[in-house]
């Protein structure tokens, strides 16, 4: 029986934890929070980073929050006649390889391309 309530004690206290984590819309203040402690610290390291800024969010959030909507340099709306091109000519080549497709249109993101597709 002690092992059974061990494990029970111990998936309460990871489910707590989870509890923790915040889930949804991102609001304004937590774009900025992220805005400013990259602006200090930098990228990388996002688990880190995700507990040292004061967010109550996942590293993968954090990466997916700043690399597809915060960055600086991702453009937005709709794409270019040349960047369709590009697209349409570079999958044809690597096929659903969005990343390295991304390389190639500077400012655009894999998410945004296949998205596009």
């Amino acid at each position: 029986m002690s092992s059974n309530s061990s494990t029970k004690s111990g998936s309460t206290s990871s489910e707590s934890d989870s509890d923790q984590l915040r889930r949804g819309p991102w609001t304004l203040e937590e774009d900025t929070l992220l805005i400013h402690y990259i602006a200090c610290h930098g990228e990388g390291r996002w688990n880190l980073l995700a507990k040292r800024s004061g967010l109550k969010r996942t590293g993968k959030s954090c990466r997916l929050r700043w690399l597809n909507y915060l960055k600086p340099d991702v453009k937005r709306g709709n794409f270019t006649p040349q960047e369709q091109i590009s697209i349409l000519e570079l999958h044809s080549k690597w096929g659903n390889r969005w990343s390295k497709i991304a390389q190639h249109l500077p400012g655009r993101t894999d998410n945004e391309i296949k998205n596009y597709w």
